[in-house]
């Protein structure tokens, strides 16, 4: 269930890389250890990854620890350096974490064929339950039942934000330097600047201690040329244009799943006027009660926008970036870990992100918390959350059960 910081790139509760990946290897390898391990077939791949899809409740840290128990401990199929190799890669390249390093660990086992298979094996269940809770909505979201379960699944919503701002942002903001670029990009965030301009000013930021350090010009750490795709789809809706938007979403996503509302919020409420506030909030809860990523919202926007074909261009289009990085990235990964550049951008990217997930979190708690009982939900989800760390998804389900009584 995707109720912690859905698709952000948080510590796994696993020990993280302490060198980086090392030495460059072949490309072919992914500059991996190469070991004693145990090649999986493509069947084996398939059946762990449909179940860790069918099943992978708790977000990306939670999905991170279940593939590590899978692949390492139980099957051998990786060393524990060579997961957390691949975990690090994954947190290196934007898009959804978790279902990057299932691809990763796909491509690790069997070559092309294991990369799609497990990619897709892990995402599909998510995005299929997606697709039905969403006719269901469009069918019966007017009725007080559905109205209601939502009504109490909103305010936990923020809670988890909330609880998974305080958590990176002690991770992110290392130092005084980023902690004031944090307060730079909320302020421009809130002045009305596009979530990409924040991240792309971030990131020509983040390269200015290491001109200091070398005195010259650094090699340029490149964001996908995907980034402006949406910015020419218009505003008519089409398949085309929808299939845009979502790319360009995959594409730059960096830090943290929950970036991904300041994106379709900016595009399909602002810019576009395809969806309402109200909309995009009820997408981001329905996406906390499904397994696997929380980039699974795409199915659900897309079905509500376009029907069917929408749900699967918004699919295609959100989850392609992530095929594609993993495939190209592998050669490049040491170079990127080794490189005081390109480590100063991912800072100053991650502690960027993290302020326009704080915006957003205001915006739609304005939204989630409109009376006592909402508040009291969200105040008890909360400490809950924080002192007594109740794993998320009991306080969903107990939100949706509030939510239902309260209206009736």
């Amino acid at each position: 269930m995707n109720v912690v910081s859905p698709d952000e790139k948080p510590p796994s509760g696993l020990p993280p890389p302490a060198s980086g990946l090392g030495p460059a290897q072949p490309a072919g390898d992914l500059g991996l250890q190469t070991g004693g391990s145990r090649k999986a077939s493509l069947k084996e791949l398939a059946q762990l990854f449909l179940r860790l899809g069918c099943t992978s409740f708790g977000g990306p840290a939670a999905h991170n620890a279940l593939m590590e128990d899978e692949v390492v401990a139980r099957r051998q199929w990786l060393s524990r350096q060579q997961f957390l190799d691949l975990m690090g890669a994954a947190s290196l390249i934007p898009g959804p974490t978790s279902s990057e390093l299932a691809i990763y660990i796909g491509q690790r086992q069997a070559g092309w064929p294991g990369l799609v298979l497990a990619g897709l094996c892990f995402i599909l269940p998510a995005a299929v339950l997606s697709g039905a809770i969403a006719w269901a909505y469009l069918q019966y979201g007017t009725l007080p039942a559905m109205a209601g379960i939502l009504y109490g699944i909103k305010p936990i919503v923020i809670a988890i934000v909330i609880q998974a701002l305080w958590r990176l942002g002690r991770s992110a903001a290392k130092n005084v330097y980023l902690g004031a670029l944090a307060i730079a990009a909320v302020a421009a965030n809130l002045l009305g600047a596009e979530p990409i301009l924040v991240l792309l000013a971030a990131a020509g930021i983040g390269v200015l201690p290491a001109l200091a350090r070398r005195g010259r010009p650094p090699l340029m750490f490149c964001m996908p040329a995907l980034a402006g795709a949406a910015a020419s789809a218009g505003t008519t809706l089409s398949l085309w244009a929808l299939f845009l938007v979502f790319l360009k979403v995959g594409a730059i996503v960096f830090g943290s799943g929950y970036v991904l509302l300041a994106f379709l919020r900016a595009d399909l409420v602002e810019r576009l006027h395809w969806l309402t506030e109200n909309q995009l909030l009820d997408a981001v809860a329905v996406g906390q009660v499904t397994p696997g990523p929380v980039f699974s919202t795409a199915t659900f926007i897309g079905y509500l926008l376009a029907g069917t074909p929408g749900a699967i261009v918004a699919t295609v289009g959100i989850f392609l970036p992530a095929f594609l990085l993993v495939s190209v990235s592998g050669p490049f990964i040491p170079l990127l870990r080794k490189s005081a550049t390109a480590a100063g951008v991912l800072d100053a990217v991650n502690a960027a992100s993290l302020a326009i997930m704080a915006v957003v979190s205001w915006q739609l708690g304005r939204l989630a918390i409109v009376d006592w009982p909402t508040a009291g939900l969200a105040l008890l989800s909360g400490i809950l959350l924080f002192r007594f760390r109740l794993n998320s998804v009991w306080l969903v389900l107990i939100g949706g059960g509030a939510g239902f009584l309260l209206s009736r």
